[in-house]
């Protein structure tokens, strides 16, 4: 059973990807259940085997939805925690030169306060010994002045500075402490789904989870189906691109499509190895390996191997690249799922891909269409 729903507003609609508003398993689960004898409530009042069914699958989509949350909060949290740390380590620096500057103007004010120094005028002429005795006080005084003048002004566009830096850094402590109150928030959430969850299927007769798993694997074998159908599609749109590729090169030069296709085939290939690798590993919210992963933690850290970058989350990672075509889709991209973007798993080829699946399962490879057709979103490029 899939675990993968945030709330997202509706809308776009990927070109060749249908994304109906109700994509859910549960609706397939409901349509088996209704061929299974005994489904209905009992008696005692206890929920029937497709309403625990719908509820978990429920539980779970909630469960990833509030990781992804917890995702990009974990994120904003480690950049806005570095942020704060910087303007910090500013404000020390500046409220240090601030004390040197104070220090200055007190040096400079002891100095004048040492030699006398005030405005010169006839009297001090008169007591000076030498006219060379006056020019000399007078340059010293002039000289003292002016550097008196120099602390003052550096004192003071010091102090405006630091300031307004220990303000800055005010504001970036009272985000930082908002988004790790939306990282507990997310992480409670989390827990909260996953805990309901263990607690229905715990309830579950051996005869009942029984009947699930023959459930699952009926939804298996037609996920299977599913892929090999659009295996065979797209390997008779490639003749005929092979076909029409051979035509034009016949009577226009050659393109620089093939070196293009060739680097991103290239990366790619980097990317299912590191993925192929961590096959078995267990799905683990918020995990981005090595020992565990969720699933836009695994498809990062793929393409992270092939020297691509992309973001944390799946709503952001769904815009790090191009959207193609599902019957297009080449080993290495993308494939979201549901409206609302809260799963990826990385396209290998033949209708199959490897992801982390959902709490409780591990890393493998599965079909594209593990949850239906209509679950999948959108087929995403990165490179």
């Amino acid at each position: 059973m899939a675990s993968h729903r945030k709330s997202r507003p509706a809308g776009t609609r990927v070109a060749g990807i249908r994304t109906p508003a109700l994509a859910t398993a549960a609706l397939t689960s409901v349509a088996l259940l209704s061929q299974t004898a005994n489904a209905s409530p009992s008696s005692d009042d206890k929920p029937s085997l497709e309403e625990v069914e719908k509820k978990v699958d429920d539980l779970y989509r909630q469960a990833e939805s509030a990781t992804e949350k917890y995702n990009a909060a974990k994120e904003k949290t480690a950049k806005q925690r570095k942020r704060v740390d910087t303007l910090l380590d500013d404000v020390a620096k500046r409220t240090q030169t601030l004390n040197d500057a104070r220090e200055e103007l007190g040096r400079n004010a002891a100095a004048q306060y040492r030699t006398g120094a005030a405005a010169p005028d006839t009297a001090t002429f008169l007591l000076a010994d030498t006219p060379q005795d006056y020019f000399d006080q007078s340059q010293l005084m002039d000289r003292m002045t002016g550097r008196q003048k120099e602390a003052v002004d550096d004192y003071f566009t010091q102090q405006s500075a630091t300031m307004k830096k220990r303000q800055e850094a005010t504001r970036s402590l009272e985000t930082l402490t908002e988004s790790q109150n939306d990282l507990q928030t997310a992480k409670t959430t989390v827990q909260t789904k996953l805990a309901d969850a263990r607690e229905l299927l715990s309830k579950l007769t051996a005869e009942e989870k029984a009947r699930l798993a023959a459930i699952e694997k009926r939804k298996q074998e037609e996920a299977a189906r599913k892929a090999a159908e659009l295996a065979r599609q797209q390997a008779e749109a490639e003749r005929q691109r092979q076909q029409e590729a051979q035509q034009q090169e016949s009577n226009e030069p050659p393109s620089d499509s093939s070196s293009s296709d060739s680097s991103y085939a290239t990366k790619a290939e980097k990317a299912l190895a590191f993925a192929r690798s961590q096959i078995g590993k267990p799905y683990v919210w918020g995990a981005t390996g090595p020992d565990s992963y969720d699933c836009s933690g695994l498809t990062q850290g793929a393409w992270k191997a092939a020297g691509v970058d992309i973001p944390r989350v799946t709503y952001d990672q769904v815009n790090a690249g191009t959207t193609v075509p599902l019957s297009s889709a080449q080993p290495g991209d993308l494939v979201f799922f549901y409206d609302d973007v809260t799963h990826v798993g990385l396209y290998i080829g033949n209708g199959m891909m490897i992801h982390a699946p959902k709490p409780g399962a591990y890393v493998r490879e599965e079909s594209i269409y593990y949850d239906g057709e209509s679950s999948i979103h959108s087929v995403v490029r990165p490179a």
